[in-house]
This record gives structure tokens, sequence and C-alpha cells, in this order.
């Protein structure tokens, strides 16, 4: 058990390297070069994690996080890393898992809403400039006054239709909208569709607090996101994790300083969420980031090098692990020396030089002392996983997905009545108003040219007329009533 004396047992040197469970949730990094040892690294917290009773998330990009769910098998090389560190008592066992799929296909269907996305999030998916963004956030404030849920992106595509057929109305309250921003954010919806976003909005929506669900024997899940397909695109996969950030924030209550986290998280290919993010996404990240560890929830990312992350965000990250980096040229050397300086030096060695030393599965190590500051940097082995190296076969994968108790709350997709279809039914209301007032001006038109119609005299020409506008106004308030309910 890695999870020992109330500490996670991390790694190995002279002495044990441990990880305090009440410092979790002021977040970490576990960074290296591909091929170092960062997977097993992970693999390692997580299943102490879980051990404590912490829930876990976790994005596997390349299909080799499920092993979690099966018990290690001993190994020779297992076997002399044990003996290297001194370890004589290691238990090999599985961890409960649960997994999930943007696609539905190697997890549970893992959805959101339109509107849980919001206008911010959605913009940066659908890469839109700032005219568009502007737009897109016209739609959803028009839609949150009438009470028109964007669920899926057919709503979405709808409410956008709907703004650029009523555009000329709408500018005088909203600003601009021309044709083409409702063009260009049409297109983007089409592409947004070819991703995978149609599975991906819609209903049920993910309850988050599902996440946080432990096993009878008090152990936390391991939810793991199947992303290898997800990872094809890398907007879809940062949007989503982005958003999840949010959601968490939004939903959870204040929980102060707490002896372990509620939950931790672990992002994969961090560098990810941060490419090409405009500075309001950027800010809005850091802020989560800085304040939801107040929520409880403990954040690690994990990237190839520091540097892919920004210096705000690294500045939030109070737990290093840092795995071997290359230095072959000026720019790495520079990248190798500025990791080399976010740790406490140790007199022992050089920082910047053992960086480019480190054996796989070796780390610098810096984790928060119960005073909440850094120690100092340790070079040490980290501890082999107690689960599975290796990939999980199908039929195992299939049987933990088939007796989960969430996949009849998942699993089968909702379309419910939405802005798509009240949005319909106005313009069908409004097709039909339209076409009988044509067949009654028609046929008045009609009784007017007829022989022998008896003479109307002008008085009574000015009363009719005047009874035939009460009426048409009194259609049309009618009309705005009936789709002012449609509204709500």
């Amino acid at each position: 058990m890695m999870f020992i004396n109330d500490a996670i047992w991390l790694a190995q040197n002279e002495n044990p390297v441990y990880l305090l469970p009440k410092m979790a949730n002021r977040h970490g990094l576990i960074a290296g070069a591909t091929g170092t040892g960062k997977t097993v690294t992970l693999k390692v917290l997580a299943e102490s994690f879980s051990d404590m009773g912490v829930p876990v998330f976790m994005a596997d990009v390349k299909g080799d996080l499920a092993g979690l769910a099966a018990k290690g098998t001993d190994s020779p090389a297992i076997q002399e890393r044990l003996s290297m560190l001194g370890i004589q008592s290691f238990e090999f066992k599985s961890f409960p898992v649960r997994f999930w799929d943007v696609f539905g296909e190697n997890g549970h269907s893992l959805r959101t809403t339109i509107s849980e996305m919001g206008s911010l999030l959605l913009s940066r998916l659908l890469n839109l400039n700032e005219t568009q963004s502007g737009i897109l956030n016209i739609a959803f404030r028009i839609a949150d006054e009438q009470g028109l849920l964007l669920l899926d992106i057919k709503d979405l595509r709808e409410m956008i239709r709907y703004v650029g057929d009523n555009a000329k109305e709408l500018s005088m309250k909203y600003g601009n909208i021309s044709p083409q921003s409702i063009g260009a954010i049409m297109r983007s919806l089409i592409a947004l569709e070819d991703q995978g976003g149609n599975v991906f909005f819609g209903e049920p929506a993910l309850d988050i607090r599902d996440w946080m669900q432990k096993t009878p024997d008090g152990r936390g899940y391991i939810n793991i996101l199947h992303s290898v397909r997800l990872f094809d695109s890398p907007l879809l996969y940062s949007t989503f994790l982005l958003w999840m950030l949010s959601e968490l924030f939004e939903t959870l209550p204040e929980a102060g300083d707490l002896e372990k986290p509620k939950m931790v998280f672990f992002f994969d290919e961090a560098h990810l969420l941060f490419e090409d993010a405009p500075k309001i996404l950027l800010n809005k990240i850091e802020q989560v980031v800085r304040l939801i560890r107040s929520k409880g929830v403990g954040i690690f990312f994990i990237t190839q090098n520091p540097a892919d992350l920004p210096q705000d965000i690294l500045g939030q990250l109070g737990n290093k692990i840092q795995h071997a980096l290359r230095a072959y040229t000026p720019s790495e050397q520079k990248k190798v020396k500025a990791a080399a300086d976010a740790f406490r030096p140790n007199p022992k060695f050089s920082t910047e030089e053992a960086i480019t030393k480190l054996a796989t599965g070796e780390a610098l190590i810096s984790c928060l002392d119960a005073d909440g500051s850094p120690s100092i940097v340790q070079r040490a082995y980290i501890l082999p996983p107690q689960s599975s190296l290796g990939t999980l076969d199908e039929l195992t994968r299939r049987g933990i997905i088939n007796n989960s108790s969430l996949g009849e709350k998942y699993d089968t997709a909702i379309d419910r009545e939405s802005a798509y279809e009240i949005l319909q039914a106005r313009a069908l209301k409004e097709q039909e108003r339209t076409r009988k007032e044509k067949e009654s001006a028609q046929k008045g038109k009609q009784q007017r040219k007829s022989p022998g119609r008896p003479k109307t005299s002008m008085i009574e020409k000015a009363a009719n007329s005047a009874v035939t506008a009460i009426g048409r106004e009194l259609g049309r308030t009618l009309i705005r009533g009936i789709l002012g309910s449609l509204k709500k």
C-alpha cells in the first residue's frame, strides 16, 4: 500500500519521499520528456489517492492508463527496482475504475449541453474571431432572455439562424449582426459536428458529482476518460477539459483546508489547454486554478516541459515532479535552466545538471511541507505501480462498463423540447399566419372586383377599414401571446 502514515509514499532514495494529502489541493506538475516515466508517476499518485478515499479523474490519451483496473504482475524489472529501493513488501492489486468516452464507444457516454459550455469556451472551440464571438454571445443572451434551452448543436444552429433572420430588429438592441459573421459561425458549427460535437453536446449531461463517488469499502473511483480518438481533435479535447474545470468551480461549495482533497484531476498533455487561448480565457483558467483549491480540488498538470504552461499557472503549482529533459539545443538548455530554477536548491547536487542525467523512472521531487513551504529538491526513484503497466483487454473493459451503476443514467441519449423545436414551431406558425393573411387579402380583393356588388358609402368604408385594422391587430397580439408562452 503506497498510502501509509497518512501520506503518499511516492518515491525512494536513501529515505522515503512523501506527498502530504493536505497539500494535494495546492496542485502539482509532472513534467519530463517522452519515455522518462511520467505515466508511471501519474499511476502511483492515482492509486494512492484512490486508496485514501479520494476520487480521481484522468484523461487517457494513449490508452495505457486503463491498466489501473487490472492487478499488476511481477517481472524481473519490477523486482530489480524494488530490490534497489529496499522495498521488501509490495502488493499487486487492481483499483476501482469507471470508463468514460465522449463518443460512447469505450466508456459511458459523456455529454454536456451548449448552455452549460457557455459562449466563451464555445467561441474558442469554434475558433471564432472577436466579432463572431460577440454575435455568439448575443445568441446566448437572447436564448436566456427568452427561456430557450440550448442543449445540442441543432439548438444552437437554429438560434443562430433566428438571430440572422431577425438581424435588423436585433441590431437596434444588441449591436451590429452581419450576414458574413452569421455564415462563418454556421460553417464552424458544421466543422464541430464533424469532430464529434453532435454526440458530445446533448442530454443527459454529466453531473460532475457522479465522479466523486466511492466504493462500499471507501476507496475513491478512478474516472478514466478514453481520449485516444478525442485527442485527434485537440481543440475539442482542450475545450472539454476547460469546461470541466469551470463546472467544478461552479458546482462545489467552499471547503476550506481539508485533511485530504475531495477530488484530484490529472490533465495530460496540459499544454493543449493553453495553446492559442485568448487572454480573457487564460485569465479565467488562472482564476479557476487559483481558487478551486478552496473547494477541496487538486489539479496535476502533465506535460513534457514546464515552459509549456503559462508562468501565472506554474506559480500555482506547489508540488513538482520533474523527470529527465533533453538539452541538445540552446533553446532546450534555456528551458532546462528555467525548470531547475523553479526548485528549492539542494546543496548535494546541481539541479540543472541532474535534470539532463535522470534515469527512466527517476525524478527531481519537491513537495510542500506541512507548513506549505516547498521542500528542498530531492533526487529519487518513483515507486512501481501496483496495477498493471499494460493496456486493458476489451473483454475486461466491457465487463466493467456493463456492470457500472451509471450506465443506465448516461448511455442513452435524450432529446427533449428545446430551442430547435420551439423556434421551428414559431417559424411554422408565422408562415401559416402570413399565408392566411395573404389568402384573406386576395379574397377581399376579388370581392371588391365582383360585379353587382352594392355600393358602399364612405361611412361604411371607414367603419369596415377600422374593424379590419382592429382585427388584424388583435390577431398579431394573440400570436405574440402564443409565441411568448413558447419562450418560457
